[in-house]
Order: structure tokens, then C-alpha cells, then sequence
């Protein structure tokens, strides 16, 4: 049986040509799994996104711009960087509808930020400044750090190891976990880096902080195909 999951996606502007945009690296790693990646453009009417997901079996949320704050009822920091209104409303309504379905729901780095927020979270705007400096630079792309993973949780049963090594690169993160969720996974500066459902009974999802599409180790996309079965 071919398995469809609804993809988020950003836009970029390309010598004033507007294109919708989606890293290949999620395509790769989907496809690996198992799975056909559509793409939702976020300029969409959220109503009209969310008829995707009739024809679809999970959803996967995806890295990109910063949540606007508005949302999470908080002011802009100085250190803010670029957010799409339009985007969020889009991954908020997308899912919500996933909720409605129950459908598995995987998010990557933005994605486990619009989680949160979607479900009555907040966010650190900017790391460095808000929390403070710590042994970790978030913000480096060519560096990996450790990850301690919460035992028996779904994410230690979909990693397979409660100790890891992760490629995370992100200013934002989670501040206060939404009320249906739990934290799972921690940075060794206590970062936030994975977050699951508190009620194991409610519908799978798994919210990462890194970038698992762009490591060979694909357990959690292979994860993320057996919930949908």
C-alpha cells in the first residue's frame, strides 16, 4: 500500500521568482522509510491545507523561520529572527486537523517549536540571550552534541539508545512544555531536544529538536512509518 504524509514546507524568494521550498534531505529520508512526502505550501488558506489531509496517513513538520511570538501571547524579542504568519497559521490549523484524525505526526526542529506552541506551549526566542550562555552552542551548524533520552519513553523506544549524538542547530526551543505533552530528550545544558505526548494513548508524535533527516540513522522516520502502518 503506498503511505502519502503531508509535508510542511517553507518559501524563498530566488532572483524575485517566489518558490516553495523543502529541503532534499526530508524527501530522501521519507522516501527511504517508505513513505510519499506531498508538499503543503504555506501560503495556502489553513482550511484549504487541512483538505490534505484527507488523502493522507500522517504529517511531518519541518525546520524554517521562527514562530511568530503573537502566537505563543508573547512581545517580540530584539533578537527575533524572520517569521511567516502565514506559515504559522497553516501548521497550526495542519495540526490541529492531524489531532482530529489521529494521525502520527512527526516534527523537526521548527516542527517540535510549532508543536509546542500549537498545543499551549512557549518558546525561548533566542537561546543565548534569554537562558543564557551555557558549554553549548545551539546556533553552530558543523557541530553535534550530546542528547540524554528519558528511559522507556517513545522516543527511546523508536531511537533505541537513551544516549545519542545529534546534529542540533537552532536560537529558539521550548520554554514551557504544553500541558499534553512531556520532554523526553535533554541537551547536556538541559535544552529541550525531544517532546512526546504525555497520554500514551493519545496519537503517536514525536517532536525532535535536531535534524535527523540530514544523519544516515533513520530510525526515526523508520519509526514514524511502522505507527502508520
Amino acid at each position: 500500500m503506498t503511505r502519502v504524509v503531508a509535508v510542511s514546507a517553507t518559501r524563498r524568494t530566488d532572483a524575485g521568482r517566489e518558490r516553495v521550498a523543502l529541503n532534499m534531505a526530508y524527501v530522501r529520508a521519507l522516501t527511504r522509510a517508505g513513505l510519499v512526502p506531498l508538499l503543503v505550501p504555506p501560503v495556502l488558506e489553513p482550511d484549504a491545507a487541512c483538505a490534505a489531509l484527507e488523502r493522507v496517513q500522517g504529517l511531518v513538520l519541518t525546520g524554517g523561520e521562527d514562530v511568530e511570538p503573537s502566537r505563543y501571547r508573547a512581545a517580540p524579542h530584539p533578537k527575533l529572527g524572520e517569521t511567516d504568519p502565514a506559515r504559522d497559521a497553516v501548521e497550526l490549523a495542519l495540526i490541529a486537523g492531524a489531532e482530529r484524525r489521529r494521525l502520527p505526526i512527526l516534527a523537526i526542529c521548527r516542527g517540535i517549536q510549532i508543536v509546542n506552541v500549537a498545543l499551549g506551549g512557549t518558546l525561548y526566542q533566542d537561546l543565548a540571550s534569554e537562558r543564557g550562555g551555557g558549554p553549548i552552542d545551539h546556533t553552530d551548524t558543523a557541530a553535534r552534541h550530546a542528547l540524554r533520552v528519558e528511559p522507556h519513553s517513545l522516543l527511546h523506544h523508536t531511537l533505541g539508545t537513551v544516549a545519542a549524538s545529534v546534529n542540533s542547530r537552532h536560537h529558539q526551543a521550548i520554554r514551557e512544555v504544553a500541558p499534553t505533552l512531556r520532554a523526553t530528550a535533554w541537551a547536556e545544558d538541559g535544552v529541550i531536544e525531544g517532546v512526546e505526548r504525555a497520554d500514551r494513548a493519545a496519537p503517536w508524535t514525536l517532536a525532535v529538536q535536531w535534524h535527523p533527516e540530514d544523519d544516515t540513522e533513520d530510525a526515526l522516520f523508520r519509526g514514524f512509518a511502522q505507527a502508520i502502518g
